[in-house]
């Protein structure tokens, strides 16, 4: 027997928050460094290049729980076709996780990615030459 469609207080929004922030703190801790392939960091990178996506990826990642559609639109100046568009693009360069529930959508940052890319681009910097 499902505990949650038994228990009244399990299936209550709260609790499902509390165990999606769970779900999350325990997610960052352990996430494992991804690697990322060339193609793919090409593809984040385009996806990042659109200021209103790197408006909603900042959004996503100061929420303390996963972001909810509605807030996001709430916060920003678009449409919600473009608030599609918009997350269609950074779920497909891997950039964020959304988890559907009924006909709400919920995003999250995908673990391990942020910090993929910004060592990948670390690596390029080399010493400056003394010489010149």
């Amino acid at each position: 027997m499902n505990p949650i469609a038994t228990n009244p207080i399990a299936a209550s929004p709260i609790a499902t928050s509390l165990s999606r922030e769970q779900a999350k703190e325990a997610s960052l801790e352990t996430a494992k460094p991804v690697r990322l392939t060339r193609a793919r960091r090409v593809s984040i990178l385009k996806a990042l290049a659109d200021p209103r996506r790197f408006e909603l990826l900042e959004q996503i990642a100061k929420a303390q729980c996963p972001l909810g559609c509605a807030q996001a639109l709430s916060s920003l100046p678009i449409s919600a076709a473009t608030l599609s568009h918009h997350v269609k693009e950074l779920e497909s360069a891997g950039l964020i996780n959304v988890c559907r529930e009924g006909k709400f959508h919920f995003l999250s940052l995908r673990p391990g990615v942020l910090r993929s890319l910004a060592a990948g681009l670390a690596a390029l910097e080399k010493p400056a030459c003394d010489g010149r």
